[in-house]
């Protein structure tokens, strides 16, 4: 599915955040907030009507020299580009200022759709107030109330009409592998030992230095595209960079991809921003493979690689299923295990379960282990079946949903990857109330 993006501008002051922080609320059906981006969420990911989209905020733009005006509108100028809809907020309540005919032109310059909302219409006494935006040239206004929803459902019934057609299923290229993980961990270089060992490339394709970069090529005869993400870092302020858009592109390369590699950094450890670089893949139910980079650097014995594999396992307790290779990208050491092993974990999150067995399975585990009684009731599995691949999802029609403890729940899913071969790949299990007949 092809997603939508829709970027909010707007001087400061307007209500942008409050918008967006209504739309990326409970009354849109949102798939995921993207965690640990910006303290300020500029980034979130919601659905509407059955169109997924991403949401950006931005700074807010003034024509006075204002501090870190030419941050924010270089940011700005990249939010632009990668959106497919504008929405250009303006203030109802105090009317039209030269800053709105500012931003308007620069709209207007952009070539992109342009959905503009007039906030702070809480009620109609102030629908007359919307007329005079008229004067901006950028369509017909939309009163809303960021703070009170008013008129939210309006506005992204236009911005997703707006949205660019899917066209047809992009060809089968080879398996996509997406290299992750902070700056100068080594993605590039890894990139490069990769390629450089008799695979045939055939083609390159780049944009700017912030861009995600395909590389198409082959390996003992299978085809192969490996894309080497912009580095993710947080940051704190939302005018502070335009990186932030880089990690916008990186998170489309994740997405999008069938493999994570996720690379961590021997010499410098685990740090705190790497649990947010894996989390956006495994919460995209993305296949994930830990490498860890630069090993040739580190002094060790014996112990060290069963200790460091100790370490990542106890920092990501939520990738336990993540097969960890030690690598060098600088010398190749264990480079040419890792196509192989993006194959494996790719098929295992294809597997499907015949349901037979699966119930067989679900059968055992509750006999042998029964979830644990809670209020006098006890949490009961009547039935299984997998509904979806890529990550495997398994449906349990049960007596009570709520009943169903998360451990109970991480035990499930150990028996599943005890029994079949899952490794790599994350799991999902849904619990649904047994219907009555």
């Amino acid at each position: 599915m092809n997603h939508g993006v829709i970027a909010i501008v707007g001087r400061p002051n307007v209500g942008k955040s409050t918008i967006f922080n209504r739309i990326a609320g409970s009354r849109v059906s949102i798939v995921e907030d993207i965690p640990g981006v910006t303290r300020d969420r500029i980034y979130a990911k919601g659905e509407w009507t059955g169109k997924e989209f991403r949401l950006i905020d931005t700074g807010g733009i003034q024509i006075a020299d204002q501090p870190y005006q030419k941050e924010i509108q270089a940011q700005v100028a990249i939010a632009l580009e990668e959106a497919d809809v504008i929405v250009f907020v303006v203030n109802g309540k105090f009317g039209l200022t030269d800053d709105d005919r500012y931003i308007a032109r620069m709209l207007q310059r952009s070539d992109k759709p342009v959905v503009l909302a007039v906030n702070q219409i809480d009620d109609e006494s102030r629908l007359p107030n919307i007329y005079e935006f008229y004067a901006l040239g950028v369509g017909d206004p939309i009163a809303v109330s960021g703070v009170h929803g008013i008129g939210i459902g309006d506005l992204l019934d236009t911005c997703v009409s707006l949205f660019p057609e899917e066209g047809e299923e992009e060809e089968y290229k080879g398996l996509r592998i997406a290299v992750i993980g902070e700056p100068n961990v080594g993605k590039s270089s890894l990139v490069n030992a990769i390629l450089k060992e008799d695979r045939a490339i055939v083609a390159n394709e780049q944009g700017t230095t912030r861009d995600a970069v395909d590389t198409e090529f082959e390996f003992e005869g299978r085809p192969y595209v490996i894309v080497d993400t912009a580095g993710i870092r947080k940051k704190g302020r939302v005018y502070e960079s335009v990186e932030k858009y880089s990690v916008l592109r990186a998170l489309s390369a994740i997405e999008s991809c069938d493999v994570a590699v996720f690379l961590i950094d021997a010499e410098a450890g685990i740090r705190e921003q790497d649990k947010h670089v894996a989390g956006y893949a495994h919460e995209a139910g993305k296949p994930v493979i830990i490498a860890v980079n630069k090993w040739d650097a580190i002094e060790k014995d014996d112990k060290t690689m069963n200790e460091f594999t100790d370490k990542v396992r106890k920092e990501f307790v939520y990738l336990s299923y993540a097969p960890i290779v030690f690598i060098s990208a600088k010398t190749g050491q264990r480079v040419s295990s890792l196509l192989p092993l993006c194959d494996r974990v790719a098929e295992n999150s294809r597997r499907r379960i015949a349901t037979n067995v699966l119930n067989e399975v679900i059968a055992d585990t509750q006999v042998t282990t029964p979830a644990p009684a809670r209020n006098g009731k006890r949490f009961r599995i009547y039935y299984a079946t997998q509904v979806n691949i890529q990550p495997p999802t398994f449906m349990l029609s049960c007596n009570e949903p709520k009943l169903m403890h998360f451990t109970y729940q991480r035990f499930i899913e150990n028996s599943l990857r005890d029994a079949f071969d899952f490794e790599g790949t994350p799991i999902r299990i849904i619990a649904r109330k047994k219907v009555s007949e």
